[in-house]
């Protein structure tokens, strides 16, 4: 990792065994490990058109952009000086004809965004619920942690919304709240499939991988997850095959 660059105030890092190359805040939000399994989940091929929503600075778009080259990816954020970071990682990692990345609130999106257009739309949520956490000192940490104006709810509304008829939707989140995200799918997608990432043999989940597809009545099923530290608390074969290898997740 590169020390902070004192004009911008970034650092940045390599991810996916290398083969992404990631500029971040050196101070506020720092992709950790939730971007690189939620693009492994989305079950994309050439030539997909997937929405990232709350893209950040765009390691979810780069890894799955790195792991399906044939399909286009489309990145939504809030926050301007993450989509500026966005674009530079795009251009950085020679996306420029594949990736872009805009500025917008999902509760009034930008009008170039059409609603039933994509073939699947993936997201990481703010984790906290507004009102009852207690919020980060640093904005862009609040931001990306505890929601905002839009609540859990209006995410999966709008990324449903924004998937085609049997495309899908795909969300990491907090073990710890999946019965609100499975409350807010329910009756909205079906083929809902809960994949949890174990954070140890024996230990509790601390995230869940869902995914649904929209207008697709099968029922729900939970897979077996996959178990991301050894004892020792290195990662396991399995989740490094994810994180350095770039190995898609099957869910």
């Amino acid at each position: 990792m590169t020390p902070p660059d004192a004009a911008a105030d970034t650092t940045e890092d390599l991810i996916l065994g290398g083969r992404v190359r990631l500029r971040q805040p050196a101070n506020g939000e720092r992709a950790a490990i939730d971007p690189v399994f939620l693009a492994a989940s989305v079950p994309a091929e050439p030539p997909d058109q997937i929405l990232d929503l709350g893209c950040g600075s765009g390691a979810a778009m780069l890894c799955l952009a790195t792991r399906v080259p044939g399909c286009r990816i489309f990145g939504l954020d809030l926050q301007r000086d993450l989509v500026r970071l966005a674009g530079d990682n795009i251009a950085l990692n020679g996306m420029t004809g594949r990736l872009s990345v805009m500025i917008g609130d999902l509760l009034q999106p930008p009008p170039r965004l059409s609603p039933g257009s994509f073939d699947h739309v993936m997201a990481n949520p703010p984790f906290l619920p507004r009102g009852r956490a207690t919020e980060p000192a640093n904005p862009a940490r609040a931001a990306a942690h505890v929601e905002g104006e839009a609540g859990l709810a209006d995410w999966i509304r709008f990324a449903l919304s924004m998937a085609k008829a049997k495309g899908s939707v795909t969300f990491i989140h907090r073990a710890d709240r999946i019965d609100a995200l499975i409350g807010q799918i329910a009756g909205r997608a079906g083929e809902v499939v809960v994949f949890p990432l174990w954070a140890g043999a024996e230990r509790p989940a601390s995230r869940v991988l869902v995914r649904a597809r929209k207008q697709v009545p099968a029922p729900a099923r939970l897979a077996p997850g996959l178990v991301l530290h050894e004892p020792d608390g290195r990662y396991t074969a399995a989740a490094e095959a994810v994180l350095r290898g770039g190995q898609a997740l099957t869910l």
